[in-house]
C-alpha cells in the first residue's frame, strides 16, 4: 500500500509537472545543439556542397532570423493552444526540416530547408521557459532554469567541439542529422506528458505590453548585445591574437564551462538571495567580464572573458527568464517569447554595430565598449527589478 501511495504521488508529481525532468533538459540540450552546430562547419559545409563561404554564412543567418521572428507566433500558438501542443508540433516540424537540410546541396533550397528549421527549433528553448513557469515556483523553479542552463551549454560545447569534426571526416549531413534523430527521441520522451493545467490563456496583448514588460524587453535587448552579440568575437579575438583555429575553439569553450559552474553555484544561492540582488550580483560578474580584455587584450584575457560571461549567463540571465516568467503570469508564453525576441535582436544589434571594429581588429575597443554599457545595464536591471518587486513582493 505504501509504494502504492509513493507511485501515486509520484505520478500526481509528473502530472503536475507536465514535462518529465530528463526530457526537459534534453529538449534543452537538443535545441542549442542544433543552434551551434552549423557555425563551426562552414568550410566544411562550403566544399561538401555547390555553396560559397558566402552563401555557408547565409544559411546561418538565415537559421538566426527565423529563429528570432517566430518567437511572438509561438507565445502566441502556446498561450492559445497550449504548451505541449507547440512542443510536439515544433519537435515533428524539426524533425522533418532538418531531414530536408540533408537532401540538398544547391544554395535555395538549403536555405528554404535551414530556415524552417531555424524557425521550428526556436519555440523549444522558450516554451521549456513557460512550462517551468506554469507548473513551478520559487526556489524550484529558479533550480529548474539553473538545470536548463547546464545542458543547453552541454548542447553548445559539443557542437563547437564536435560539428566541425563530423564534417570534415564524416559528412556535414551527420550534423543536420543528428538533431532528427534528437526530436525524434523528444516525442518518444513526451509520449505519457500531460497539458499543465492553465496552460490555455488565449491571446493578450496587452497584459505582454504593459509599460513593465516593455521596460524588461529594452533591459534584456541591451543584455543581448552585451552577453550574446559580443560572445561572438571571442574566438575570432583569439585567432587575431595568433591562436591557431583549433586552440581558439576549445579556448572559446571556457564559456560553457563558465555556464556549468555557474549554474551550479545558482542552485545554491537561489536558496539565500533575492532575484534583484542576483541580477546585481551578475551584471558585476558582466562587467568583470569585460575589464581584462578591454585594457590587456591577450589570449588568457579573452579566455577569463569567455568564462565570466558563462557564469554571467547563469547567474544574471537565468534571473532575468525567472522575472520574464513571473511578470505577466496571464501572458506568460506570449511574454516570453517576446523576451526571448528581444534577446536575439539585441545580440544581432550589437554584431551589426561593431562589425567594422571586428574586421578592422579592434577587440579591444568592442570588449571596452561593453564593460561601460554592463555598468549600465547593471543599473537598468536592478534598479528596475526592485521597483517591479516593490510592487509584486508576492512574487
Amino acid at each position: 500500500m505504501r509504494k502504492a501511495g509513493m507511485r501515486q504521488d509520484q505520478d500526481l508529481q509528473s502530472r503536475a509537472h507536465g514535462v518529465p525532468d530528463p526530457a526537459l533538459r534534453f529538449i534543452g540540450f537538443l535545441s542549442f545543439f542544433d543552434r551551434y552546430g552549423t557555425p563551426p562547419m562552414l568550410v566544411a559545409l562550403s566544399v561538401g556542397t555547390s555553396l560559397s563561404f558566402a552563401q555557408a554564412v547565409q544559411l546561418v543567418a538565415s537559421y538566426a532570423l527565423f529563429y528570432a521572428i517566430g518567437q511572438p507566433i509561438w507565445g502566441m500558438l502556446s498561450d492559445r493552444f497550449g504548451r505541449l501542443a507547440v512542443l510536439r508540433a515544433a519537435l515533428i516540424g524539426a524533425a522533418l526540416a532538418a531531414i530536408a537540410s540533408i537532401l540538398f546541396t544547391n544554395y535555395l533550397p538549403l536555405l528554404i530547408a535551414r530556415s524552417v528549421t531555424g524557425l521550428m527549433f526556436g519555440a523549444l528553448y522558450p516554451t521549456l521557459l513557460t512550462l517551468l513557469g506554469d507548473t513551478r515556483t520559487g526556489v524550484e523553479r529558479a533550480r529548474g532554469l539553473s538545470d536548463l542552463q547546464i545542458y543547453s551549454s552541454l548542447g553548445t560545447t559539443l557542437a563547437t567541439l564536435a560539428s566541425g569534426a563530423l564534417a570534415s571526416f564524416v559528412d556535414w549531413r551527420l550534423v543536420f542529422f543528428l538533431p532528427a534523430l534528437g526530436c525524434i527521441a523528444a516525442l518518444y520522451s513526451l509520449r505519457k506528458s500531460a497539458e499543465p493545467e492553465r496552460s490555455r490563456s488565449g491571446f493578450n496583448f496587452r497584459a505582454a505590453l504593459r509599460p513593465m514588460n516593455l521596460a524588461l524587453y529594452g533591459i534584456v535587448f541591451l543584455e543581448g548585445g552585451l552577453l550574446m552579440g559580443l560572445l561572438t568575437y571571442i574566438v575570432p579575438a583569439l585567432q587575431e591574437s595568433g591562436v591557431s583555429i583549433g586552440l581558439a575553439g576549445a579556448l572559446g569553450c571556457a564559456f560553457a564551462l563558465g555556464v556549468i559552474l555557474g549554474a551550479r553555484l545558482m542552485r545554491q544561492l537561489v536558496a539565500r538571495f533575492s532575484r534583484t540582488w542576483l541580477i546585481g550580483a551578475g551584471g558585476l560578474v558582466l562587467c568583470a567580464a569585460f575589464l581584462p580584455s578591454a585594457f590587456a587584450p591577450s589570449p588568457a584575457s579573452y579566455t577569463v572573458t569567455a568564462f565570466l560571461l558563462g557564469a554571467t549567463n547563469a547567474i544574471m540571465h537565468s534571473s532575468m527568464q525567472g522575472w520574464a516568467t513571473d511578470i505577466s503570469p496571464d501572458a506568460r508564453a506570449t511574454t516570453v517569447s517576446l523576451f526571448v525576441f528581444a534577446l536575439f535582436a539585441g545580440a544581432s544589434a550589437a554584431t551589426y554595430l561593431t562589425a567594422d571594429l571586428a574586421q578592422h581588429g579592434g577587440y579591444g575597443q568592442i570588449f571596452g565598449f561593453g564593460l561601460a554599457f554592463s555598468l549600465l545595464l547593471v543599473a537598468l536591471a536592478t534598479g528596475t527589478h526592485a521597483l517591479w518587486r516593490r510592487k509584486h513582493p508576492e512574487s
